[in-house]
């Protein structure tokens, strides 16, 4: 498996391209652009997944989608949250086009597969509504829930602090120490690390 990430947007958001034998999946595109589209020429894209759909996540959608003729996925309650990007657009003060609508829908639980490989969604709320993190044998793209030292901003609608951190230490913090975690914005880091170091989780 290969990971190729895109720092995009004015926020610096890490967009991500999973590849498996021939066969791809993009997490967060907040954008798209033309290192990215070209680096998806010759595979089989099989999805454009939003961990949430707040702006800097999911701005490209459209023109991914077009792009690549792939699916859109995310989890159903983010979809409110996608229908909004507009005032998003305006309260930031950044352009962006409207994302289509979802072409399906991830619950905790659910599989998708890229090659050899087999990703199996969490449902992980508390930065956003209807936040999924994607996660597989040793890696996890986990959106704005975890960072290296850090954790989501719970400050904006839909927000809600104990959810997150119930949210990391139930469901991220029950992967194995050695799994590598693909955060939506900052370096990569492990479970093991911000399980011992995060100030923000506390100790369990």
């Amino acid at each position: 498996m290969e990971v190729k990430v895109y720092e995009l947007t004015p926020f610096l958001v890490n967009t991500y391209i999973v590849i498996d034998n021939n066969e791809a999946i993009v997490i967060d595109p907040g954008e798209s652009n033309l290192r990215l589209i070209r680096d998806l020429n010759g595979l089989k894209v099989k999805a454009i997944i939003n961990t949430h759909c707040h702006i800097d996540h999911c701005g490209g959608n459209a023109s991914l989608c077009r792009a690549t003729g792939a699916p859109l996925l995310m989890h159903p309650e983010s979809e409110v949250v996608l229908q909004t990007l507009g005032q998003q657009a305006l309260l930031f003060g950044v352009p962006f086009q409207d994302s289509p609508p979802p072409d399906g829908y991830l619950q905790e639980g659910d599989e998708i597969s890229v090659g050899n490989t087999t990703f199996k969604v969490l449902y992980t709320p508390g930065h956003a509504p209807g936040h999924i993190c994607i996660v597989s044998n040793g890696h996890a793209f986990v959106g704005d829930v975890l960072f290296q030292g850090s954790i989501g901003r719970t400050d904006l609608p839909g927000g809600d602090y104990e959810l997150l951190i119930s949210s990391i230490r139930n469901k991220l913090f029950n992967l194995p120490d050695d799994t590598v975690v693909y955060p939506g914005h900052g370096p990569t880091t492990t479970i093991g690390i911000e399980r011992e170091t995060n100030p923000f989780v506390g100790e369990l």
